[in-house]
């Protein structure tokens, strides 16, 4: 099978910019608005319930990120999601921690009704979500990638959605067709919020090539490993990482995407 050419998808969103509503936690909303604008997507950060609906309405993608998860953000999540469904806005389910309380786990099964484009987790999560699994410690996977792939492609297919699993390697799926992404770099999870970032570089990736969604969401996780292997040769630590990634993803070219991502196409699972 000949994979296409992922610098085309990154051309694709630098010409469109599309405007990202980002329904983040706390922790998460400047670093992922610096993501997004580094590699081209346009940020904006709303939670009032009051404006919710009239906003996601003319975004380009909606990112939902459950971290600091609190009951008015519930409900304007449901309120922003139940828009982009009515008009086919695509949209991410971040499902962080989603195995730790049960409020989370109600909360991502309402959140499910409204049909995400994107689920983009860690292992654990996508377990926890799946229900494969009882408990994820915070926010960090303690499953490996491997022991998911069946969840993330069960998931997929039940949901008729892509999920994105983020790990020691990345698994991308629609329930048929399966990808893989190597690269990053060991301080990534040194660095809190990379995680919710990626969720929202994914929805614009999706946004801005809506026609090929799966190809779109593999992408954001390409280019993330490629400017991940980039900023870990100059960093000294997860600080001048942080500063290292942002620069890297603005130099990424489309040539240099589709030239050093590491991904395959994953047959017979």
């Amino acid at each position: 099978m000949t994979l296409p050419p992922l610098g085309d998808y990154l051309a694709t969103l630098r010409t469109a910019t599309p405007l990202v509503h980002c329904m983040t936690n706390y922790v998460a909303m400047n670093s992922t608005a610096n993501l997004l604008l580094a590699t081209g997507a346009s940020p904006a950060m709303l939670h009032a319930p009051e404006e919710v609906a009239e906003f996601t309405a003319i975004a380009s993608g909606l990112s939902i990120n459950i971290g600091t998860i609190s009951s008015h953000w519930a409900d304007a999540m449901l309120t922003a999601t139940a828009t982009a469904d009515q008009h086919a806005i695509p949209w991410v389910l971040d499902p962080v921690a989603v195995g730790a309380t049960r409020y989370r786990q109600m909360l991502c099964a309402k959140l499910l009704a409204s049909k995400p484009s994107v689920i983009r987790g860690n292992a654990s999560e996508i377990l926890a979500l799946h229900g494969l699994a009882d408990q994820g410690r915070g926010v960090d996977s303690t499953a490996p990638t491997e022991q998911a792939i069946n969840a993330a492609i069960a998931l997929a297919k039940h949901h008729d959605c892509i999920v994105a699993m983020t790990g020691e390697s990345d698994w991308v799926t629609n329930g048929t067709q399966h990808y893989r992404i190597h690269g990053g770099h060991p301080l990534m999870p040194q660095v809190t919020t990379l995680g919710c970032g990626l969720s929202a570089l994914v929805t614009a990736f999706v946004a801005a090539n809506r026609e090929a969604p799966l190809e779109a969401a593999a992408t954001a996780l390409g280019c993330f490993a490629v400017a991940g292997e980039r900023a870990g040769k100059t960093a000294q630590g997860p600080g001048s990482f942080q500063v290292a990634l942002l620069d890297a993803l603005y130099q990424l070219t489309p040539n240099d995407l589709t030239t050093h991502a590491q991904w395959e196409a994953i047959h017979g699972v």
